[in-house]
């Protein structure tokens, strides 16, 4: 008796997770073509059902093991998004999927030419709305940052030069040139994917860039594969991988950050696979007491 009723316990539980797992589905977003009213059950646009207009929208309607597929629309994708607890974990051999197809995730705010101040000369400051970190851009791309002088002295800056002190940004134009002449944007969202105790996850094409602190954050007991993802001109790093978290990276390409390309901190395990880790901005690797492992051997400073 006892014997047939744990045989039918198992096939239960076989069942249910079949069903689990073929219950999995595909959430379709679309930033040009989508509307948040809408299933996203549906890829095709410019019906009376269709894609959704957002990631976070996408992200409240999925469940354990299914796909978020963003649709490469040529228009950025300008919010900030959070994976956190089982609805976005995935199964055994059937993780959860944010397939980005080449498509970015953006996060910056266009600075207007009257948020500006004359300071000295050439040199002008903006009060941005986030300060521990930023990331100034100029014609869409990093401007180039001054480093940090000791003993709090404003540092003399060369034309194109920015520095962050006290609450302003400086930005020093050139010669015969107003400050309404540049193109410029700082950093206007925190993070671009901050994912938080989650397990067998995926999250690959993708370009993220322009956010105040990390491009992705794996905070907190998770497990998650990083593939094929740009993640550039963040105002603290491309990756951050903290807390006791696993994550692999796999032919990223992380490069402008400020302060890091990857950062892992104790007791958080990093495995980096063929990915560029570019150093011009700042060190491509801080390790904090984690492990990091590059290439199959282990990362030393």
């Amino acid at each position: 008796m006892l014997r047939c009723w744990l045989r039918l316990l198992t096939w239960n539980f076989v069942l249910a997770f079949h069903a689990e797992v073929l219950s999995a589905r595909d959430w379709f977003v679309n930033n040009r073509g989508g509307d948040d009213t809408f299933s996203g059950q549906i890829e095709q646009t410019g019906t009376l059902d269709g894609p959704v207009r957002t990631i976070t929208r996408a992200l409240r309607m999925a469940g354990a093991g299914d796909r978020i597929v963003l649709a490469n629309s040529g228009e950025p994708y300008r919010e900030s998004v959070s994976l956190v607890g089982g609805p976005h974990s995935g199964l055994p051999g059937h993780p959860f999927v944010i397939e980005g197809n080449g498509a970015t995730l953006e996060g910056r705010a266009i600075i207007p030419p009257e948020a500006w101040e004359s300071y000295h000369g050439a040199v002008f400051r903006f009060s941005p709305r986030r300060l521990a970190y930023q990331q100034l851009y100029l014609n869409n791309k990093p401007a180039l940052r001054h480093p940090t002088p000791r003993g709090g002295a404003l540092p003399k800056l060369a034309p194109l030069e920015w520095f962050l002190d006290g609450g302003y940004l400086y930005f020093r134009i050139e010669d015969e040139r107003m400050i309404d002449d540049y193109a410029l944007s700082c950093a206007g969202e925190k993070t671009g994917v901050t994912a938080y105790k989650v397990h067998d996850v995926v999250i690959q094409n993708l370009t993220i860039q322009g956010f105040q602190i990390d491009g992705i954050q794996v905070h907190d007991s998770v497990e998650c594969l990083v593939g094929g993802v740009v993640s550039r001109g963040n105002g603290r790093t491309g990756i951050a991988v903290v807390g006791a978290s696993r994550a692999t990276l796999d032919r990223c390409v992380l490069g402008d950050n400020a302060e890091a390309q990857l950062l892992v901190a104790y007791p958080a395990r990093a495995t980096v696979l063929e990915c560029d880790l570019l150093p011009k901005a700042a060190p491509p690797i801080i390790n904090r007491g984690g492990q990091v492992e590059v290439d199959g051997k282990p990362f030393t400073e």
